[in-house]
């Protein structure tokens, strides 16, 4: 005869209305944002953390930096190419500082190779810069400055290849053991991604273009440019809600507003191959040229995960996604 007291079966009842720990949605456990669900900071190691604190001042002290060298160069007609550069550094270190909250919050590889990529630029500017300055002028201030870029820079490269490297659980968090909810969270991780990076390419074209005089461009020409900066920030915007909210309609919308900028791509090789060397600069050229390829590539990764991603919609991973925390 099985007799059980009443306390007991109670407890059994309980424990049988809670699911087992590894069971439990692990999605419930991150924060959910606009730009999708973040791992909360006291999740992170204590390294992490202070890896993290690190990078972004110094981000904000390089960024301190190139904000004074503009303000010199644009007193100094002489350095309008250092410039040009400079401004267009100033854009990409903004751009780092997202990359790299991204990247540890969200485990977003993509993004974190980016960074490594714009540090190694940087690494790569100030190695030529120290190179062709003449001996006289390589004060004790430069050289300490020379070094502490490249040491950084060594350490950032470093520290963001680990994280890499690491293990990335996001997916299996967000979209549990279905591999398909696992391959379109990185499908829609790979599309946004390609938005922000073809939103840093598009800024920088536009301002390389205004600023650096690599051929004559026409007033009207110049406020073309202008509002380029705008629609790419219009349409950057409407592709990071299509892909996160799901939306068939305006994932079409995206694709038609990137029809104008592919042609302004195809003119400006057009007009730079047109016009070569008459703005007696032809690092910049070379920067426009290498800039717009680049573009071109990225759209096209760009509609090649989208395709993959848009067949995908509806299976569930959106609301995994932006599920409040209970």
């Amino acid at each position: 005869m099985d007799e059980r007291s009443p306390l007991l079966i109670h407890r059994y009842s309980d424990s049988a209305d809670l699911p087992n720990p590894n069971l439990r949605p692990r999605h419930r456990e991150l924060i959910p944002t606009p730009c999708g669900p973040i791992k909360p900071w006291s999740e992170l190691t204590c390294l992490v953390k202070l890896y993290y604190c690190l990078t972004i001042v110094s981000l904000l002290a390089v960024l301190a930096v190139t904000a004074v060298n503009i303000y010199k160069q644009i007193q100094d007609p002489l350095h309008h190419e250092d410039f040009t550069i400079s401004l267009v550094q100033l854009v990409g270190i903004l751009f780092c500082c997202y990359y790299v909250t991204r990247g540890i919050l969200q485990e977003n590889r993509q993004e974190l190779i980016v960074f490594v990529a714009s540090v190694v630029l940087v690494m790569m500017r100030s190695v030529v810069n120290f190179a062709v300055l003449p001996a006289p002028e390589k004060d004790s201030l430069i050289l300490v400055r020379f070094v502490c870029i490249v040491c950084i820079g060594l350490f950032h490269v470093i520290c963001s290849t680990l994280l890499i490297r690491s293990s990335n659980m996001m997916a299996f968090r967000v979209g549990g053991a279905l591999e398909s909810l696992q391959e379109q969270y990185f499908l829609l991780n790979v599309c946004f991604s390609m938005v922000t990076f073809d939103l840093q390419a598009q800024i920088c074209l536009c301002i390389l273009v205004l600023t650096s005089g690599i051929y004559h461009i026409s007033f009207s020409h110049s406020i073309i440019l202008g509002f380029g900066i705008f629609w790419a920030c219009l349409t950057s915007t409407v592709g990071m809600i299509a892909v996160l909210k799901e939306l068939k309609p305006l994932v079409w919308v995206f694709v038609l507003q990137n029809l104008p900028e592919l042609a302004y791509l195809i003119f400006l090789l057009y007009q730079i191959i047109k016009e070569w060397g008459a703005g007696g600069s032809y690092a910049l050229e070379a920067a426009a040229i290498t800039g717009s390829i680049i573009s071109v590539v990225i759209k096209g990764v760009l509609f090649w995960s989208l395709t993959r991603l848009y067949r995908s919609f509806g299976q569930g991973l959106r609301e995994r996604m932006f599920a409040s925390e209970q």
